[in-house]
């Protein structure tokens, strides 16, 4: 995949997609930088790289705070001396009906998908340009086109990540930084998991009751969304950029 010797950097690392990619794009050569809020889940997914044969730099850093992101970023250029990738992938998914969710909610989810990941960008990008290049690429929701009812903040912190990747195509295309997004859709993760055990709920029905609207009938895996990342990041498509990739089984009714 033309990814050898690239350093790649992945937010939110320690479970489901971001656990899935780092792991991937480590088993094509690259060096790769994690962080998570999380110590002991942050160091076993740095071990599972490093049994794969990757190296790996593991941060522990909450993407919502200026100082850890400032740290986590300087710590990757001073361990590996470049940023070749970066992969915006913190986020929760926090939802709810609009008169319910408070200021508090709003700030911490907006700081955290969208000051994050432009805060992480801004750090990165002189050095991909001082590279000859780079690629970013932002996880975003497929539903972020088509927002339902009661889905804020998520639908509209994810509307702003679509926003952020077209804008930044455009206007770093001449240093041949591509900047793209993968929209999800339900994709299994310990933070559902852990959410509808926390209401009596087993993850598994949970995952086949939304399967049934879902056009292939099943609920992603974090590994499939690792792959089309990949494949954004590397020199397979070298002339993607400011594009957008639903990957939510066809639940979408947009392009």
């Amino acid at each position: 995949m033309g990814l050898k010797g690239k350093v790649a950097v992945v937010t939110g690392a320690t479970e489901g997609i971001g656990r899935a990619t780092a792991l991937k794009l480590g088993q094509e050569g690259a060096k790769v930088a994690i962080c998570a809020r999380r110590q002991e889940p942050l160091d076993k997914t740095a071990a599972e790289i490093r049994k794969a044969g990757g190296e790996v730099l593991a941060v522990s850093a909450d993407m919502s705070k200026v100082a850890d992101i400032e740290r986590f970023m300087k710590a990757v250029v001073d361990r590996f001396g470049r940023i070749d990738i970066l992969v915006n992938n913190a986020g929760t998914s926090a939802r709810g009906k609009f008169l319910e969710v408070d200021d508090k909610t709003w700030s911490a989810d907006i700081e955290l998908k969208v000051f994050g990941a432009i805060r992480c960008t801004r750090l990165a990008v002189p050095h991909m340009k001082k590279n000859g290049g780079g690629r970013v690429v932002n996880i975003t929701i497929s539903s972020a086109k088509q927002p339902g009812a009661e889905s804020m903040p998520t639908s509209v912190s994810r509307a702003a990540g679509l926003a952020i990747t077209k804008a930044l195509s455009k206007e770093f295309a001449p240093d041949n930084i591509r900047v793209n997004t993968v929209c999800i859709g339900k994709i299994k993760s310990g933070q559902h998991e852990r959410r509808y055990t926390r209401e009596g709920k087993s993850a598994d029905a949970y995952y086949k009751e939304v399967s049934k609207d879902i056009p292939l009938g099943r609920v992603g895996e974090a590994e499939e969304v690792a792959n089309v990342i990949t494949f954004l990041v590397s020199d397979a498509a070298s002339y993607v950029t400011g594009t957008s990739v639903n990957l939510d089984g066809g639940i979408s009714g947009t392009l």
